[in-house]
């Protein structure tokens, strides 16, 4: 199975600063010479980078305990310790911080590139140099460097995406993302191929196959990030099967399509059991932008089937594709295009 993980536990530790010095000098022909201790070095400090180029937090798994390097202590001739070095923890984007005993939110990255300070390091203590006055020329005196910090997080992956696909195993949504995006998922004849969540970027415009055109006939050049997640089946909200666990994978997606095979007994209440599930784990899910598209519409009797899910569905845009002849692909994509639109272009 592939090498994926959505959740981490992780220990993260500042350094220390490092202690000033007391030291005076000592030079010849200067029998008394003052202070001279240096101050502590600055204890390095723990930071989150988000890569693009990560998708797993697979890495944390092997890996869960980050401490940045102590501050060095002072010395004498008034040379000041070095600071410590910091540590980087690498992040894919959408990953989200937690209190693994409170569930509190600590930190959401979203989409946010670049790095982020999350605990400073200790700073260094002053060393005997700072403490000269005019009635105590020779000062004892010295500062200790300031701990460090520490926190026991829960990090969480939740995937951005524009456009989530949800359906029972076996409906197509592997398919659909491979005809449309550079991503290769895993695809079989028989249920539970998807193990993991896959991500592929859909491309209109720039002369592809299901290129759209802007207001001006220019083509528009839209990225639309998919979503594929593991199949639903019944019951998925109580863990039956590979459970509501992928669901939070399209929790920031702008829009949602429902993916129901047109050849399968039952299709006509498909709709309803996906839309129940989504709603015991998330309402919020349920109130998303959404398209419902009959795959497999080349196989016999699939015509027949999509308008069947046409009359049954009047308040619902309905699309009938069929990765396998590309009829309607284009016609979906437009629509994908569409509603991305609509909501902004991106998630938050």
């Amino acid at each position: 199975m592939e090498k994926f993980a959505d959740e981490a536990l992780i220990e993260v530790s500042s350094g220390s600063g490092g202690n000033g010095c007391v030291a005076f000098r000592r030079e010849k022909y200067v029998p008394k010479g003052g202070p001279s201790g240096g101050d502590g070095g600055r204890g390095g400090s723990v930071i989150f980078q988000v890569r693009r180029n990560l998708r797993t937090l697979a890495h944390l798994r092997y890996k869960h305990s980050f401490k940045a390097e102590n501050g060095r202590d002072g010395e004498g001739r008034e040379r000041n310790g070095r600071d410590g070095e910091d540590v980087v923890i690498p992040l894919p984007p959408g990953t989200v911080l937690k209190d693994p005993n409170t569930g509190e939110l600590i930190r959401d990255f979203g989409r946010s590139e670049g790095s982020f300070v999350f605990l400073k390091g200790g700073n260094g203590g002053w060393g005997n140099v700072h403490f000269k006055s005019s009635v105590n020329q020779a000062p004892r005196r010295a500062l200790p460097g300031k701990p460090g910090g520490y926190r026991f997080l829960k990090a969480e992956l939740q995937i951005m995406a524009d456009v989530g696909l949800v359906g029972f195993p076996n409906a197509g949504k592997s398919s659909l993302l491979d005809a449309y995006t550079n991503a290769r998922p895993k695809i079989a004849p028989y249920p539970f191929t998807t193990k993991i969540p896959n991500l592929g970027v859909l491309t209109l415009g720039g002369g592809r196959p299901w290129s759209g055109k802007g207001p001006g006939g220019e083509p528009d050049g839209l990225d639309i990030i998919i979503a594929d997640i593991p199949g639903l089946i019944e019951g998925a909200s109580r863990g039956i099967g590979l459970g509501h666990r992928f669901l939070k994978h399209i929790s920031r997606a702008a829009a949602l399509v429902f993916l129901v095979d047109l050849s399968e007994d039952g299709f006509l209440s498909v709709f309803d059991i996906l839309r129940g599930e989504l709603e015991a784990f998330s309402p919020e899910l349920t109130a998303k932008r959404r398209l419902l598209c009959g795959s497999k519409l080349d196989l016999e009797g699939a015509e027949d089937a999509l308008e069947q899910l046409k009359q049954k569905y009047p308040g619902e845009k309905v699309l009938g594709i069929s990765v396998f002849s590309g009829a309607g692909l284009k016609e979906l994509a437009a629509e994908l295009g569409a509603l991305v639109d609509e909501s902004s272009g991106k998630t938050k």
